[in-house]
């Protein structure tokens, strides 16, 4: 079948179209690859840098703590007897010696009595028996006898005059009254409680501080505690412990300090912060601290262009920033840009504004 002219016609221009249009954008892509540029590689990073110098600042330990008595004493009865007296009010100063509870005397005034009279009777009899013995009527082992008749009878009267004062139980030493555990008509045995006493003047201080801080603590050292109630008591360590806790690997610590109003009670939280010398440290931003791959908490900074990695350890948190020890010299630390470099990475250094 033969086509038409006039198709013949319209199928010669589409083809005449098609290939201008297609030669020339073939040319055109060539000219544009050829005339492309390669993306330069990126430089590197930029990060902004703070001058810090070393500062010689007082080193302090802190820890939280809590106060405690500096004594604590149940005091006990020596002798068995009824409660007859609490002359002491529960939860009231005392002072040393003062009578906390008061036994029955029962039959040991009797027996004091009669020891007395006994003694009496053994020191006619030495009498007599040396008179005796300077006329030749006693010999000298009947002198001895006597004499050991009364040393006995002596030792009678002060075993009854020790069994007499037992019935007082009396406070050992200046404190609080806190606790009484024996009323009126209550019967004790030997050894069981009257009350606890209380010594709250000097208070103690008491915290446990780690393996790692043990060793920068002495007696003698300044301590401040900060209470809850936002009171602050100075005092002196009084006693640091040489052996550590098998569970929690810490040291024991008291501080004494004065509470001479006894305004302080025993068993109250406190910020415990120790004086353990001077040394080095750099003021840094809080911002500034970061992780290692290892986990290590430190700064970053930077050193001949490249970026190095330091471990610190936080000495204080101030609202100026943290004062950090482990630092040596003046550092160019890194302020901006640390998240994102790694060690031994090159930088564009800028100075923070």
């Amino acid at each position: 079948m033969r086509l038409k002219s006039q198709y013949v016609f319209i199928i010669a221009v589409f083809g005449v179209l098609v290939l201008v249009f297609g030669g020339s954008s073939l040319l055109g892509g060539g000219a544009k690859k050829a005339t492309a540029k390669p993306t330069p590689p990126p430089g590197p990073p930029s990060v902004q840098v703070r001058l810090t110098p070393p500062m010689v600042r007082e080193v302090e330990v802190t820890m939280r703590g809590r106060t405690e008595a500096a004594r604590s004493v149940v005091v006990r009865s020596e002798t068995a007897g009824v409660v007859a007296a609490t002359p002491a009010t529960e939860g009231s100063f005392v002072r040393q010696g003062q009578v906390l509870c008061r036994l029955a005397v029962d039959a040991r005034q009797a027996s004091l009595d009669q020891a007395r009279a006994t003694l009496k009777s053994r020191q006619l009899q030495r009498q007599a028996a040396a008179q005796l013995a300077e006329k030749g009527y006693r010999s000298q082992t009947q002198v001895l006898e006597a004499q050991a008749n009364l040393d006995g009878a002596q030792a009678v009267v002060r075993a009854a005059e020790v069994a007499l004062r037992q019935v007082e139980i009396r406070a050992p030493f200046s404190g609080v009254f806190d606790k009484r555990d024996a009323e009126i008509g209550a019967y004790l045995a030997p050894g069981q409680a009257c009350g606890t006493m209380l010594e709250l003047n000097p208070m103690l201080v008491v915290g446990d501080v780690p393996e790692t801080e043990a060793s920068k603590l002495k007696v003698g050292a300044v301590a401040q505690a900060k209470l809850v109630s936002g009171q602050t008591l100075s005092g002196r360590v009084r006693y640091v412990a040489h052996e550590a806790d098998p569970q929690t690997r810490t040291y024991h610590i008291e501080v004494s300090v004065p509470n001479p109003g006894l305004s302080v009670r025993s068993g109250l939280s406190a910020d415990l912060r120790i004086g353990a010398g001077s040394g080095s440290a750099h003021l840094v931003p809080v911002s500034s601290l970061v992780l290692d791959a290892g986990g290590r908490q430190g700064i970053r900074y930077v050193q001949d262009g490249k970026v190095a990695f330091a471990p610190v350890t936080v000495l204080q948190e101030t609202p100026q920033g943290l004062w950090v020890s482990g630092l040596s010299g003046t550092v160019n630390l890194i302020t901006v840009g640390q998240s994102f470099v790694a060690d031994g990475q090159k930088v564009r250094v800028g100075q923070a504004r």
